[in-house]
Parts: structure tokens; C-alpha cells; sequence
């Protein structure tokens, strides 16, 4: 994304903050939300019950397969802010006990970095002064971690609105009372994947044509797999 770089419009941009990404929520509880509705809409077309069998089941998959993918989303997503905090911890503890130590591993990164000479010596310097500065740069740097972990809340939210929303597509055909309504649901389940996949190219350098199709292609496969199991249960239950 596009911006300005005055001095006004970049202060105002860092005083903001790290704008944390839910896209990989909402991708991944779309597509599933798609794929395990989907499944339960095969899987009772091939048992040849009644719609309302599907819609009822459906629904029930929406409701609890969805609060189930946003708890374990949040739970995870808690778990990488409790690791941050363990791993805080443990640094404080490091440059209380061991200062010198922990100043050297400053020194070597800085280094690694391209830094030498009295430019070290000062980065080394101007880092140590300040210990929560300090802990915040070994966890950067040493650990990988981010400089603020992403909202549970919000990527729970973003996992279990997209599965609502997506996974409400192959319900639609049986709720209006369609005739042939598994092939609109197959339809629309596709339709799903291509859209998902085109929005998603907003925020990379493929062309929305490209992101569409690839995604359509994968959650195509995996419709295509539950599909195959609702045969193969049509053929056990014969």
C-alpha cells in the first residue's frame, strides 16, 4: 500500500505503531468454513437424506466447527503473547545477572548487521542504556519475535466471521428450496474460492486473476477430497 512521505505523514505513521495483518485468519477460517460445509453438504446428499437433514447439520457445522477454529486461534495466538513474556522475562532476568554477556550478544548482532569501529561501540551503547530497549532488541533480534504480537481477539474474531460467512454458501441452494441445489452448492462453494483468492492478491503482487485461480485450485482439491468421501459413504451405506 501507497504512502505519503512527509515528515508530518511519517511521524504520524510511526507514532501509530506495527499495523498487525488478519488476512491469514480470515483466509484460512473462509476456506475452511467453505470446505467442511461443503463436506457435511456431500456427505448427506451421497446418504440421499432429505435437505433439511443438510441444512440442520450445516448449521450446526457453521456454528460449532467455527467457534471451535476461533477458540484454538485465540488460544494459539495467547500462547505466542505468553512466549513473549516468558522470553521477556528470562532477558531481564540475563542483563540483571549477566550484563556483560548479554551486552556482547547486543555487540555481535549489531555486527552482523554491518556495523564496526566507533559506530558499534555507540549502537552498543545507545541500546544498553535503556533496559526495556534492550529486552525488546533480544527478542527481535535474537528470537525472531515481533515488536507487538497480533489481538487473540482479533484473530479470533477475523477466523470466525469469515467461517460464517463463507460457510454460509453451500447452505444457500438447500435453504431456498433449489432444485438440484449440490450443483449450485458446488457452484458457489468455487465461486467462494475465487473470490477469496482475488481479494487477497490486494495485499500482494499477483494479479487478481492469477490469486483467484490458484486459490480456487486448492480449495478446489480439498472440495474435491470431501466429495469423494461422501461417495464413499453412499457406497458403504449401499
Amino acid at each position: 500500500m501507497e504512502h505519503e512521505h512527509t515528515i508530518e505523514a511519517i511521524g504520524n505513521r510511526l507514532a501509530a505503531g506495527p499495523r498487525h495483518n488478519y488476512l491469514r485468519d480470515w483466509i484460512y477460517g473462509g476456506i475452511d468454513g467453505s470446505v467442511t460445509t461443503f463436506a457435511v453438504v456431500t456427505g448427506v446428499v451421497g446418504a440421499q437424506l432429505s435437505p433439511i437433514i443438510i441444512v440442520i447439520m450445516g448449521f450446526a457445522n457453521l456454528l460449532a466447527d467455527g467457534f471451535s477454529m476461533a477458540a484454538s486461534n485465540f488460544l494459539g495466538t495467547k500462547a505466542e503473547h505468553d512466549d513473549i513474556q516468558r522470553l521477556a522475562a528470562i532477558e531481564r532476568r540475563h542483563i540483571e545477572l549477566a550484563p556483560e554477556g548479554e551486552r556482547e550478544e547486543v555487540r555481535q548482532i549489531f555486527a552482523r548487521k554491518g556495523f564496526a569501529g566507533a559506530d558499534l561501540d555507540r549502537v552498543v551503547e545507545l541500546i544498553t542504556s535503556d533496559p526495556e530497549r534492550w529486552v525488546q532488541t533480544m527478542l527481535t533480534d535474537e528470537y525472531g519475535l515481533p515488536q507487538e504480537a497480533r489481538s487473540p481477539w482479533l484473530a479470533a474474531t477475523s477466523t470466525f466471521s469469515a467461517f460464517l460467512v463463507c460457510g454460509l454458501a453451500p447452505l444457500l441452494p438447500f435453504l431456498m428450496g433449489i432444485k438440484n441445489a449440490i450443483a449450485l452448492s458446488a457452484f458457489l462453494t468455487g465461486a467462494v474460492f475465487f473470490l477469496i483468492g482475488s481479494v487477497k492478491s490486494r495485499w500482494s503482487s499477483a494479479s487478481w486473476l492469477r490469486s483467484g485461480l490458484s486459490t480456487l485450485l486448492v480449495g478446489g482439491i480439498a472440495a474435491g477430497l470431501s466429495y469423494l468421501v461422501g461417495l464413499l459413504l453412499k457406497n458403504l451405506a449401499s
